[in-house]
């Protein structure tokens, strides 16, 4: 089913979602409905979260899966009667690299044994071991309500992929765009049948199609918890696929992974608390840029609340301080068991201040010469993305990815599952922050984010997955809600931009991950909507810009936000869900 061009192009209808209850929001709606069944059970926003994520990784497999890794922040109060009681808890759900692998590995089986800059999308060495299940598991664990049982949380997962479902409009597209990869990396047509192919085929909209074999590994999953995947049967089918290639995984590297509950990092912006996860995912970006824009705002170089929303003037300042910012993600994200990471020192005014000159309202940096800066040491990151709140007044902001469509394409045969691509943001120059090492996480660039004001009450659980997009998309939606007064669908529905490296050059600068300035040259990606002139007068400026229209405005990513507003004594959440994805913003009764 093809749909018309003027629809393509037709700005969203979507109408801000309220309830008092909670809302779930994701890019499936199956996959919102597995959250409501949960919610109706009396799980809390965590559970449901779980479910939503474990739903997507059926319904939207080019993007998520149980071969991939997640994120998640927590708004939980100590106090359920106390909405100023609240507190934002991080999990890192990411896998590492296998303990015995090295760059020379890669070189030796990509490059005859002569060093290379990055690791292929599609090598084996660029899987990493997957840690959705244990991010599940142990959020279940730590932070669920003890109202529902896990087994109870993938139910509707297991019952999708066991019973069926018909794919939606977007998934089948991309699901049909990364079937090229998937019949490359697993030429025995047999292997990915029944799973993501069927008859040798992705599927078209509305197909209804099966995928048994992961039912049936989420059902080992339901009874064994996390040990079902990461020990026994599972484990030993995951080494055999990626040793059959020369991968180093082992069953020690599975046995012995593990989440890590984490303290999220904050910027106070304008008031209000940004929090988001800390290295080895690209949040800190996100905090850097909104960091400078604020301390240009104290200085009187820009006034915030003057800028015309999506003027040449406002986007090249955002242009710029995303571009700072992720330069210094060159240095600063990384796994911190490899690496102290000044993160107070980065976020502190003084260093913000520092990086803040580098700004000029009439050119853009010079991206042959600019590099990360050193703050001063006596001031001690595909996807699918999805929130929920609940009754209780409390929100997850969850992200769940396998990196690229269908992560590496090498799909494990007897359990349906393909392995993500992430370690493929590691680079191969030894000495660098993000260099594969054995045992070490990869840049992550998924990243959930929360709002909270100042007296800790929550204002907005929100998230836009999209790759080296989500931290300039981040900074785009925390400006629209807090400066611009934007419903939570406004800012969604807003034309947005992101930041590029210059396919077409070839001078990679060999550190941090392969995002938008691994090149000299940074492309300014602009989505349809914003004004030609705009586009003009950033090119004047020095920007070079493309603009995205129609289903190519996927690159922007897909955002969901869910906002709590307290009116006459009542919680009433706002939600808003994004037209470049299939979903919505489901309220509960």
């Amino acid at each position: 089913m093809s749909i018309p061009e003027a629809f393509i192009k037709f700005s969203s209808r979507r109408s801000t979602v309220y309830s008092t209850k909670g809302i779930v929001s994701s890019t499936q709606s199956l996959a919102n409905a597995a959250g409501l069944r949960i919610l109706s059970k009396g799980g809390n926003c965590v559970d449901a979260a779980i479910a939503v994520s474990a739903a997507l990784c059926i319904t939207e497999p080019t993007s998520t899966g149980i071969g991939g890794d997640c994120f998640a922040l927590y708004y939980k109060l100590d106090d359920k009667n106390d909405p100023k009681s609240g507190k934002v808890l991080g999990l890192n759900g990411t896998g590492r690299a296998a303990k015995a692998v090295t760059p020379q590995d890669v070189w030796n089986e990509h490059n005859h044994g002569k060093p290379m800059k990055r690791i292929p999308y599609t090598s084996v060495f660029a899987v990493t071991v997957p840690g959705a299940i244990a991010g599940w598991n142990d959020a279940y664990d730590k932070w669920g309500s003890g109202n529902v049982t896990f087994a109870e949380i993938l139910e509707p997962a297991i019952e999708l992929a066991e019973k069926g479902f018909p794919v939606a409009e977007l998934a089948s597209r991309s699901w049909r765009s990364a079937s090229v990869k998937l019949k490359n990396q697993n030429p025995d047509v047999d292997v990915a049948d029944n799973a993501f192919l069927f008859d040798g085929e992705p599927p078209q909209e509305g197909d209804f199609v099966t995928n048994k074999r992961v039912a049936e590994t989420l059902k080992i999953v339901a009874k064994e918890g996390k040990k079902g995947f990461y020990h026994g049967p599972v484990a030993e089918a995951i080494i055999r696929t990626t040793g059959a290639r020369n991968g180093k995984l082992t069953l020690d590297d599975l046995s012995s992974h593990t989440s890590t509950f984490v303290d999220p990092i904050k910027l106070n912006f304008q008031g209000s608390n940004v929090w988001e996860i800390p290295p080895n995912g690209h949040g800190l970006v996100a905090l850097l840029a909104l960091g400078i824009i604020q301390e240009l705002h104290n200085s009187g170089k820009i006034d915030i609340y003057k800028l015309k929303h999506n003027s040449a003037e406002y986007l090249h300042l955002l242009v710029e301080v995303c571009k700072i910012a992720f330069y210094d993600s060159d240095e600063y994200v990384t796994d911190p068991q490899f690496k102290d990471l000044p993160i107070e020192s980065l976020l502190s005014p003084e260093y913000l201040k520092k990086r803040a000159k580098l700004f000029d309202p009439s050119k853009i940096i010079d991206g042959e010469t600019m590099s990360h800066g050193v703050p001063d040491p006596k001031y001690k990151s595909d996807t699918v993305y999805l929130t929920v709140t609940d009754s209780n007044g409390e929100a997850c902001s969850f992200i769940n990815s396998v990196y690229q469509g269908f992560g590496s394409g090498i799909l494990v045969e007897d359990y349906g599952f393909c392995l993500h691509n992430r370690g493929a943001n590691f680079n191969l120059s030894p000495g660098k922050s993000n260099c594969l090492e054995g045992g070490k996480r990869p840049y992550h660039t998924i990243i959930p984010g929360m709002i909270t004001n100042e007296d800790n009450s929550l204002y907005a659980s929100f998230g836009n997955m999209g790759g080296f997009a989500q931290p300039v998309c981040h900074v785009q939606h925390v400006l629209n809600l807090t400066v611009f007064n934007f419903s939570p669908q406004q800012s969604i529905d807003s034309p947005r931009f992101i930041l590029d490296s210059d396919e077409n050059n070839d001078a990679d600068r060999g550190r941090g991950a392969d995002g938008p300035v691994r090149t000299p040259v940074t492309v300014v990606a602009l989505e349809e909507g914003i004004d030609q002139k705009v586009v003009d007068q950033l090119q004047e400026l020095g920007h070079e810009t493309k603009v995205y229209t129609g289903y190519s405005r996927g690159t922007f990513g897909r955002a969901q936000i869910i906002k709590k507003d307290v009116k006459k004594g009542n919680i009433v959440y706002s939600a808003g869900s994004d037209l470049r994805g299939d979903g919505a913003a489901v309220a509960y009764l």
